[in-house]
């Protein structure tokens, strides 16, 4: 690569690397519950790794098909790559509310921890002592609930604990997977 060549070139160059692995995996040009989950080797995986697979696809298919086109993951990559801290915390807010109420409670942010626990084992904590950390630290009126805007104040304004939230959704294994295009065989 030359000095010369701009950002953009190199995000196109990726961007058609990524194209190429993704056209190889799924020829239709569209990714499937299914698919997605054997690409990731998670296809037997345990009730909670499913659900976390399954969330986080449902968040990627923004158009709501059933499927995740190549444009679809391009953006999911951008964010888990490129995206800003703030774009990152609304996404995990959105991870963590699983019933859609625009708040997140205590028995939401255990089941998905325990969730990414079944994919990534390199948790510090149990699920239980990081949920009532967050709760401690950024549930100002104590009502057992986060809103978004308590979850990105409290979050933002703790470098530390910015840190572990983004350490407990580390997603370069996943990506690691995907650009690799390891599969199981069929």
């Amino acid at each position: 690569m030359g000095a010369t060549e701009s950002m953009d070139e190199i995000i196109a160059m990726e961007n058609h690397q990524w194209y190429a692995k993704f056209m190889k995996e799924c020829p239709s040009g569209q990714l499937t519950m299914y698919e997605c989950k054997k690409i990731l080797r998670l296809e037997n995986s345990t009730i909670q790794a499913n659900n976390y697979v399954e969330k986080v696809f449902n968040i990627f298919d923004t158009n709501k098909d059933g499927f995740i086109d190549f444009l679809e993951l391009i953006a999911a990559i951008n964010l888990v790559i490129r995206g800003k801290i703030d774009q990152k915390l609304k996404w995990y807010f959105k991870l963590y509310d699983a019933d859609g109420s625009g708040t997140i409670d205590k028995k939401e942010v255990i089941s998905i921890l325990m969730a990414i626990r079944a994919i990534n084992s390199n948790q510090e904590m149990t699920p239980e002592e990081f949920t009532n950390m967050v709760f401690e630290k950024i549930d100002v009126n104590n009502d057992g609930e986060l809103t978004l805007e308590e979850f990105l104040n409290g979050v933002e304004n703790d470098e530390h604990f910015l840190e572990m939230i983004s350490k407990s959704f580390e997603l370069s294994n996943v990506l690691k997977i995907i650009q690799s295009g390891r599969r199981h065989s069929i």
